[in-house]
């Protein structure tokens, strides 16, 4: 079986770095400028669809009743928002 490989922050700043010759800092900047507009995008209830890899939502999940498991206890659950990712079949179809 193949060896999984984590991906971080630090991997893909590092390979704009080299791939741009720019520097950490400068390479920093771009990545997390990246993810903060999809984040901003994502509170504001935007989508972000990036063609060719994928769509970002969010999804709101009503309230509900669950159990307690280590009591079996009813609680409530609030409502809440949540990303969501779609792959494109571009995506889907590399991975294949």
């Amino acid at each position: 079986m193949a060896e999984v490989k984590v991906i971080t922050k630090k991997n893909i700043v590092d390979d704009v770095s080299t791939k741009f010759d720019l520097t950490k800092k400068d390479s920093t900047e771009v990545v997390n400028f990246v993810f903060e507009e999809i984040t901003k995008a994502l509170k504001k209830g935007n989508e972000v669809n990036i063609n060719g890899f994928g769509k970002f939502s969010v999804v709101k999940k009503k309230a509900r009743t669950g159990l307690n498991p280590a009591t079996g206890e009813k609680i409530k659950i609030k409502a809440t928002k949540s990303p969501k990712f779609k792959a494109s079949k571009t995506l889907k179809d590399a991975v294949k």
